[in-house]
Formats: C-alpha cells, structure tokens, sequence
C-alpha cells in the first residue's frame, strides 16, 4: 500500500499570554482556508495551548541552544510544515532562525536582535547616523546603564532630562522619564530589576506627538499613540485613523521604513513606534517591532478598514502575496486603558455580577457627546489580569491598569480622540459604582 502523505502543517513559534485569541483564530483560519494543523512551540504550553493548536511543543526561545534543539526536534518532519511564523519578541531572533533551519520562508534572522534589544537598535542606529540624518531622523544619544554612577555620569551630561528604560521589556514596563530635578538614585531604583536583561539610558526625543508605523509587508497604516503625561509615559490609548498632514505622512513611513531595513523586516509583520516634530519634517524612532502590534491595533485595522491581517498573515505564510494596500477607512477606533481612580488593590471578582462598568461609562460617554447607540458601540472588552493586584492612579505601565476596551465610532460629528478622553474621565466613576461595597456584602451574607 502507498505511503499516507504526512499532515501539512502551519508552525507558530512562541507568543505573548495576551495573544491567545489571536493565536486561536490564526490556528483555526490555517485549518479552514490552507488545511493545515497547528503546531505551537512555547514555553511551558498551556491546556489552553493544547485546545486551540493541533500540537504543542514546550521549547524556550530565549535559550541560548533553541534553534538548534528546535531543529533537532523538529528537523526530521521538515516536509510537514508549509508554513510558519514568529509571534513574540522573544522569539523574534531565534524564532526566525529555527523557520530558516526548516527551510521555511521567513525575514532574515539575525538583523531581529534590533527589533528585540533596545540598545542592540540604537547602536544599528549609531552605525547609520549620518545616513539617518540626511533623512531627518533624529539618532537619540544613549548609554548602557550598568550601575548607579554610569546612570548620574548620563544624567550629568544630559541636564534637561532624559529616559530610563529596559532593554528588553514591552508595555511600557521599567520606563521612567527624568526631569530636571528629578533623583537619578529613584530611576535606577525603578530600572535595577531589569539591569540582567540589559538597561539604558536615552536623551529625550524633543517630538511631543507619537504614531505607529504599523504593517504586513509592503502593506502600511499608521496608527495615532495617546500617552499619559508625567513621569510614566504610559500608552492610554491607541486610535485609527491616524490624524497626520501628507507631510507627516511621508516623514512617519520614511522613518518607519528605515526601521525595517535596521531589523532585516521585508515581508512579515511590524509595528515601529515613531515619535513627529511639530512641523511634520523630522522624526524619531521610539522603537522597532517585528511583529504585530499590541494593544488590538491590528484589530481597530479589521473595524476601520474590513481587511483581517491576521488572516493576511497566515495567508503570506502559505505564499500569498500581502494586500498592497487597504482601502478607504469606513469608520473610526480606539484601544483605551482603563484604569482606577485612587491607589488601591482590586480584581475583577470586586464587581458585581450584574454589573457593567464598562457598558454604563460607554452610555455615560454617548450622552456627553449627544451620540446615539449605533453611533459609538463597544467591540472588545477585557480585564488586564483576573488576578488581585495593587493598582495606581498614575499607571507606571499597561499592566496597571484594570481593564482594557476598544470602541468604534459610526459617525463624523465627532472626534474619536474627544470620545477616548471622555470614556476614561467617565469610567473611574463607572468602576467604583460597580464594584462591591463593604455594607453591600454583609447584606448579601445575611
């Protein structure tokens, strides 16, 4: 009898916990449209792994051997897999390295360590500072930060304030901004947990607006970063489409561009965090990314111009060339972090069950902006963590805040940045109104 052919399958090589649906929908699409398995490699796979992917590999990529064990695992089934991609920034190097090994078509391996150390990026950077400048794109000073006197030496040279910052943390997550003033001491204590993985210091970029470069391929959007101001400079929001001139428009792509030809990007996805000067002419990487963007962009991207880029993706796995580009945006959308209104410790388990904080802030919002229910509705709502935890009313990062929702906005008799502003006014109030009080459980307990 002739030999069964061997299952064709799709690789997916490591993700962040936050990506599960992502993962879930890329694996069932993979199934549908290409008929194609799903083999997940990550570290210590879930039960959740093991229900949406086919088969589940428990592999690290942040050791130093991965590939190389990846290949001897895996090596012998080469004609099983059709296809593959990296999703995590952890794995964006050895991630890539391990699909070249398995002769899988995947952007160049060793130009993603940029796209996964900060201070790998900005010495790429340093290599090219001429290049950038005729450009216009400003090359912040920066120093690897080992010790308290190497951070006071940068601070010394650099009076009027500088950023503190992990080289390899996401979410915001150990990045401090120093003012004039301000204890150098107090930001090392703030970076010292992360001094293992590498920490630097940076001159502040004098650009005072922030968007995303954002993309599958030659496919580019550009999406419009809100940020808290002070000395946690937290993302708050995420809006589409961007509001930027045709000159700021082309500064933004040149820069972002220029980012994917530092971290080898060619035909996957990238997410290059930009900051623009006031007259739309220069501009600063803040970060490269070699993969999707967090915080649902590529999701407001599905709402606002109706092309799912995650199904794009699996798609250019498989050999399909990317879109060129999206059409006209039919709407508008925005991510938005919702936080607490006091210090204080909370979980999700606090709100009552028949309650909806985040239905009754959009409701309150509808009605300050005289919007109908059609015109502003909820698409995605969720807890940051189920887990109790100690949140601030100054975020220090994403993760603390308490809930994260995305609306959509119908109409153009406003602006979706006026309604993201007033959705995180309205929703403190809405939370503390939801949330069980003291005399409330003790009557339940009677």
């Amino acid at each position: 009898m002739p030999t069964a052919a061997p299952p064709r399958r799709f690789l997916i090589i490591d993700y962040n916990l936050s990506r599960v649906d992502d993962v879930r929908h890329m694996a069932a699409y993979a199934r549908t449209r290409h008929g194609a398995r799903t083999t997940l490699v990550r570290p210590q796979p879930t039960e959740t792994d093991a229900r949406i992917c086919d088969e589940v590999i428990d592999l690290d990529p942040l050791d130093p051997d991965f590939a190389a064990a990846g290949e001897k695992l895996l090596g012998a089934r080469r004609a099983e897999f059709a296809a593959g991609i990296v999703f995590s920034d952890n794995a964006v190097h050895s991630g890539a390295e391990l699909l070249r090994r398995l002769g899988l078509p995947v952007d160049a391996p060793d130009p993603a360590s940029a796209a996964f150390c900060k201070l790998t990026y900005r010495g790429a950077e340093a290599r090219h500072a001429g290049l950038l400048a005729a450009q216009r794109i400003m090359v912040p000073d920066f120093a690897e930060v080992t010790s308290a006197h190497t951070l006071r030496e940068f601070a010394a040279g650099h009076p009027d304030g500088f950023v503190v910052k992990p080289a390899k943390e996401g979410n915001n997550r150990g990045v401090v901004l120093v003012r004039p003033g301000d204890d150098p001491e107090a930001a090392f204590a703030e970076v010292r947990p992360y001094l293992s993985g590498g920490a630097l210091c940076e001159q502040l970029i004098p650009y005072e607006r922030e968007f995303s470069h954002d993309g599958l391929g030659e496919l580019t959007f550009l999406t419009e970063k809100m940020t808290a101001p002070g000395r946690y400079p937290v993302e708050v929001a995420q809006v589409l489409p961007a509001r930027v001139s045709p000159a700021g428009r082309a500064t933004l792509l040149r820069a972002g561009r220029i980012a994917n030809w530092l971290v080898g990007q060619c035909d996957g996805p990238f997410h290059n965090e930009i900051k623009l000067s006031r007259d739309d002419r220069h501009a600063a990487v803040v970060e490269p990314n070699r993969r999707p963007a967090g915080m649902k962009i590529w999701s407001l991207a599905r709402w606002v111009y109706g092309v799912d880029l995650y199904e794009r993706w699996v798609d250019t796995a498989f050999g399909a060339p990317a879109p060129a580009a999206l059409p006209e945006p039919a709407r508008s959308a925005a991510t938005v972090m919702l936080g607490v209104a006091t210090d204080q410790d909370f979980a999700p388990g606090d709100v009552r069950p028949d309650a909806d904080p985040f239905a009754d802030a959009l409701a309150a919002t509808r009605a300050r902006h005289g919007l109908a229910d059609g015109e502003l509705t909820a698409a995605e709502f969720g807890w940051v963590s189920a887990e109790r935890r100690t949140l601030h009313a100054v975020a220090r990062d994403n993760a603390d805040f308490a809930a994260q929702g995305c609306v959509v906005l119908h109409t153009d008799r406003t602006d979706v940045r006026d309604v993201v502003r007033t959705l995180r006014e309205l929703w403190p109030a809405a939370l503390a109104a939801a949330v069980h009080t003291p005399e409330a459980a003790l009557l339940e307990a009677c």
